[in-house]
């Protein structure tokens, strides 16, 4: 049986940019009809991993990360909306929103791993954060999500206080990190190459093309 091109997806569920990336890349495998080639894996990475349990309005939390100033920030959702439009993701961003602490979702998107569930997850998420004006860091909304996927909530939400669970998470991200890791999304090819952003589809077409290319030369080389 033909090895599977594997992807590693580094990113956050509050990530615009990782959602936008990714979209890309399921339109550029989906445009190709590679979809059975392809397995894909999402890595952890919190964006801030110091926020606080109640998160921080996002206006705010831009302003003071980035130093943008308030019209900058309108830009940045107008820009976002608008690349959100072209792959059929909403944006709705409003006034209170708030960013939020994402461990706990990245513990579920592990445990969503043992049951190929997890992209579905990742995606229930990040829609229910942009999209659906939800805090993904509480309990109520986090176990709905699982729901919502078909996991069994009940095993999920008890991984969230299981110190093993927890630690995995902390260790992946190191790892991804100590590889150089520092921007998301960041998304990995074979473990060999990488490309960071949100690439237009016609790069990933490109990439693609050339990896499965490669990729085929070496299963035959090794056949």
């Amino acid at each position: 049986m033909k090895e599977k091109l594997k992807i590693d997806i580094v990113s956050d569920v509050v990530c615009p940019w990782c959602t936008i990336g990714y979209k890309r890349l399921e339109k550029a495998i989906n445009e190709l009809g590679i979809e059975d080639q392809i397995e894909i894996e999402w890595q952890p990475f919190q964006l801030n991993p110091n926020m606080p349990a109640e998160g921080q309005n996002l206006q705010e939390h831009i302003v003071e990360k980035y130093g943008s100033s308030l019209e900058q920030y309108r830009q940045m959702q107008e820009q976002m909306t608008a690349a959100g439009d072209s792959v059929d993701f909403v944006f709705d961003y409003y006034e209170e929103q708030r960013m939020a602490n994402t461990f706990d979702s990245h513990i579920l998107l592990e445990y969503a791993k043992e049951f190929n569930k997890q992209t579905e997850l990742k995606m229930r998420l990040t829609t229910a954060f942009f999209s659906e004006r939800q805090d993904v860091s509480k309990r109520e909304v986090l176990k709905q999500a699982l729901l919502d996927v078909g996991l069994n909530a009940e095993e999920g939400m008890a991984r969230l206080n299981n110190e093993e669970a927890r630690k995995a998470i902390t260790t992946q991200e190191n790892y991804w990190k100590e590889l150089g890791v520092n921007s998301v999304p960041t998304i990995i090819f074979d473990r060999k190459s990488a490309v960071t952003g949100a690439q237009p589809v016609d790069v990933f077409k490109q990439v693609l093309t050339q990896i499965l290319k490669e990729h085929e030369t070496s299963e035959s080389s090794k056949s």
